[in-house]
């Protein structure tokens, strides 16, 4: 009987220590969404191979549209995220330097707007919050040639 018995007990013994040892899901609110200190990591697929986008974010594809044409490219992509507004300024300060863009400015009121350039193009990273939603609008197009020079005016002649 007592055979039995430790036959039994052995692996319910076994299987409480393996589920005590085990790791779980968070039900930690802070936890599913990072601390503060977690970058946020880019997604694998954009719409522009150069411009990345927190993971997490959703394309609002009734919001957005692209143009590319003999390399002249423009867009304006909407997207929709759970992160902290502060770490989504972090992401891009930190990843669109790898991808050769050049931080010209950020104004902050009550929108965070980046804006970047580089040789012939220049993009604005606009983002909004709401609880814990942010609203984030890529903003991509050419760069201005310059002033448009006025043709100089022919003198009368004489």
């Amino acid at each position: 009987m007592k055979k039995n018995k430790m036959i039994f007990i052995g692996p319910a013994f076994l299987i409480f220590i393996m589920v005590l040892t085990s790791g779980c899901a968070s039900l930690d609110k802070k936890a599913a969404f990072g601390t503060m200190s977690e970058a946020l990591e880019p997604q694998l697929n954009m719409k522009f191979s150069d411009v990345p986008v927190p993971a997490g974010f959703k394309l609002l594809s009734k919001e957005s549209y692209v143009f590319e044409s003999s390399g002249i490219r423009a867009g304006v992509l909407s997207y929709r995220g759970k992160a902290d507004v502060d770490r989504v300024v972090n992401f891009y300060k930190e990843q669109m330097g790898m991808f050769n863009w050049n931080l010209i400015n950020i104004v902050e009121y009550d929108q965070h707007l980046l804006n970047f350039d580089r040789e012939n193009e220049t993009c604005v990273i606009n983002l909004t919050s709401k609880g814990k939603a942010v609203n984030m609008v890529i903003s991509l197009g050419p760069k201005s040639q310059g002033p448009v020079k006025k043709a100089k005016e022919k003198e009368p002649v004489k």
